[in-house]
């Protein structure tokens, strides 16, 4: 019996010793450092039968499992990583262009050789000192007094100050205190002859870095001011950039952000926030109950073993709150660079500095993320493909890649240019590329299994247009709008969806009633008032436009928007839903190849609009040939490419009245 309870008392004492030597060796900085030993020496006292000493010790492994201090170096070679977005993706230069700019900031930054001002009123120390700095390769100052430092420091920012104590009329003390006032962030050594216990000590209360008394060693002043320079870089390392790519699905969010992880040389994580609604996600839970667990940034951070990973929190605009928290407010602290050098996750229970990570957040409507969250972020907009870019992409990306995923490599079948168009026309109906590549899998599969069964390995198969049909089935999309007739009281509009741009038909009818706007489709609350606003209009100008003015009166107005599954919703269709009125009261048929895009007022001004370029993008894909919107729209033009442009005649106007003409026959 005294065997094994002997056995049984040292095992816990072995556990313990390896966690301090862990605790030893995790590199953890002082605040963490102390927590840490704090529990271990809790864990000494209570007993390894206790659920504490298990929640315990599962937190000490937790934290000296942090990769605090580790960090890999970002490769800033400018060309390199514009090579490797531009073979990872076709096209997005704005949103490219964005990213090397960042790179070269901090790249700027990173080679920016350190500022040192050497203020003594002695001469010799001075040169002597600015000798021996130079040589470390810091750009050196010097200033004869205090008069002359205050105004070189005026006019140029210095990391480290080493300033002699005593001088006439502005002593060392003095710019010390200064430097402290309008520079925080500046690190202040005193050297005097003159040193003191008690001047020390002031010194070091009034937020001097350190205290050197004459004669000084040079060897003693090198040393003290790398150390001075690199508690500065800690505090100043470049704050984690908070991008938020923001488009329709399948135009290369995600993607994008892991080919900017491998362009940097940077451990990559994605954390996926669409329907979470409980802030612990983020936060993490209290380590005060078995099974408490770190919230999903610091796990990542874990995982990857590095404090400056990039990671994507996807799906942002999609995050839900209950009474478990709102895990939208709770990533404030995660993306404030004001604040995520301390941020504290309820697990840890100890600072982590989140400001090297680089945080790109994805979202199919920016509008849709909360304001305050919103506001911490720079807003990339990522719009749909056009047709020739999409064709592009097929060809150089999406075919070949499913091509080798379903073991074609052998006999590669060739895509006939024709044959990709007929596909994106026919078969997908996206902003992106997602559904394209699914249908090209699905052709591939087809000609693997014709492969296999029939054991044809003579040659490799050319995929014409007609032979789309067989693979894929008839046709799922109709996109021409343009040939339909034209009719009374329906007009075409075009709309911005999460998917992209799209064209809708409104369609308006009079018939006996007691004056009631009836409206169907699944319109949204803005729709509605939309609808609501472009009656009234027309009751309050009917003269104008020879409708009878009480073409109200026994009457009900029937406005429908055809897809009624689909929830439609914006303010973007008030105009469209006039011109559908007008062409039902004055009895001309509206033009079905002009789109118009514009909220409407009850004044009949046409107000500006989102989405233009994917609006466009639908316009051209259906074969549209007039496209008419706000005149304060018109510098969304020039992100728009010229070739698109070509095949529209794209009318900006202000007022509903000079649309009449060009919509009605």
């Amino acid at each position: 019996m005294g065997f094994f309870k002997k056995s049984e008392e040292s095992q816990p004492d072995s556990i313990l010793e390896e966690l301090r030597k862990k605790i030893e060796t995790a590199q953890m900085p002082a605040d963490a450092r102390k927590i840490a030993d704090k529990e271990l020496e809790i864990l000494n006292r209570i007993g390894p039968a206790t659920s504490e000493y298990t929640i315990g010790l599962t937190y000490i492994e937790y934290l000296v499992s942090m990769p605090w201090g580790k960090k890999t170096e970002d490769n800033l070679d400018i060309d390199r990583v514009e090579k490797i977005l531009d073979e990872d993706h076709y096209g997005l230069h704005k949103i490219k262009e964005r990213i090397l700019e960042h790179l070269a900031v901090r790249k700027l930054k990173l080679a920016r050789k350190p500022r040192i001002l050497v203020v003594d009123d002695e001469e010799v120390a001075r040169k002597n000192l600015a000798h021996v700095l130079s040589k470390e390769n810091y750009t050196v100052s010097t200033a004869a007094n205090g008069m002359e430092a205050l105004k070189k420091m005026a006019q140029s920012e210095f990391d480290v100050i080493l300033t002699d104590f005593k001088m006439e009329k502005i002593d060392g003390m003095e710019i010390l205190e200064r430097t402290k006032t309008k520079f925080p962030e500046t690190e202040v050594i005193m050297i005097t002859g003159y040193a003191t216990i008690d001047t020390a000590v002031e010194a070091m209360k009034k937020g001097a870095f350190h205290y050197i008394a004459k004669p000084f060693k040079l060897d003693e002043v090198r040393e003290i001011v790398a150390q001075a320079l690199d508690k500065k870089s800690l505090r100043k390392e470049s704050k984690g950039s908070v991008l938020c790519f923001a488009g329709p699905p399948g135009t290369g969010k995600t993607s994008l952000g892991r080919s900017i992880a491998r362009a940097l040389g940077r451990k990559f994580a994605r954390i996926s926030l669409g329907g979470i609604k409980d802030e612990a996600e983020i936060r993490g839970h209290r380590k005060t109950y078995a099974g408490a667990m770190p919230g999903r940034i610091i796990e990542e951070i874990r995982r990857t073993e590095s404090v400056n990973p990039v990671i994507i929190l996807d799906e942002v605009d999609k995050i839900g709150y209950d009474v478990k928290g709102d895990p939208a407010s709770a990533l404030l602290e995660v993306l404030d660079p004001e604040q995520n050098s301390d941020f504290i996750d309820h697990y840890l229970d100890v600072s982590f500095d989140l400001s090297g990570v680089m945080f790109i957040i994805t979202a199919n409507i920016a509008d849709n993320i909360i304001d305050v969250l919103r506001d911490r972020m720079e807003v990339i907009q990522f719009s749909g493909y056009t047709e020739e870019e999409k064709v592009k992409i097929a060809s150089q990306f999406l075919i070949p890649r499913q091509i080798k995923e379903t073991g074609l490599s052998d006999y590669p079948p060739e895509f006939a240019e024709e044959t990709i168009y007929r596909i994106i026309q026919e078969y997908t109906r996206e902003a992106g590329i997602r559904n394209l590549e699914r249908e090209i899998a699905s052709v591939c599969r087809k000609i693997a299994k014709d492969l296999v069964q029939n054991d044809k390995h003579s040659g490799s198969i050319r995929v014409t247009p007609d032979l789309t049909e067989k693979f894929l089935g008839s046709r799922k999309y109709y996109f021409e709008v343009a040939e339909e007739k034209d009719m009374i009281g329906i007009t075409t509009g075009l709309v911005w969806t999460e998917i992209g741009g799209d064209i809708i038909s409104v369609e308006a009818v009079k018939m006996q009633g007691k004056q009631k706007l009836i409206l169907t489709g699944s319109l949204g609350d803005v729709m509605r008032e939309s609808a609501q606003a472009a009656l009234s209009y027309v009751r309050s100008n009917a003269g104008i436009f020879g409708i009878q003015e009480n073409f109200f009166e026994g009457h009900d107005v029937h406005i429908h928007v055809p897809a009624g599954a689909i929830p439609k919703d914006g303010p973007s269709a008030g105009a469209t839903i006039a011109m559908a009125l007008l062409s039902l009261l004055t009895g001309r048929p509206a033009k079905r190849d002009v789109a118009i895009s514009a909220e409407l007022t009850l004044s009949g001004r046409l107000l500006p609009v989102g989405g233009i370029k994917e609006k466009i993008l639908a316009a051209r894909r259906a074969g549209l040939k007039t496209v008419i919107l706000p005149s304060k729209n018109r510098g969304e033009l020039e992100n728009i490419p010229e070739d698109i442009q070509k095949d529209l005649k794209i009318i900006f106007e202000d007022k509903i009245e000079d649309v009449v003409e060009l919509v009605l026959s």
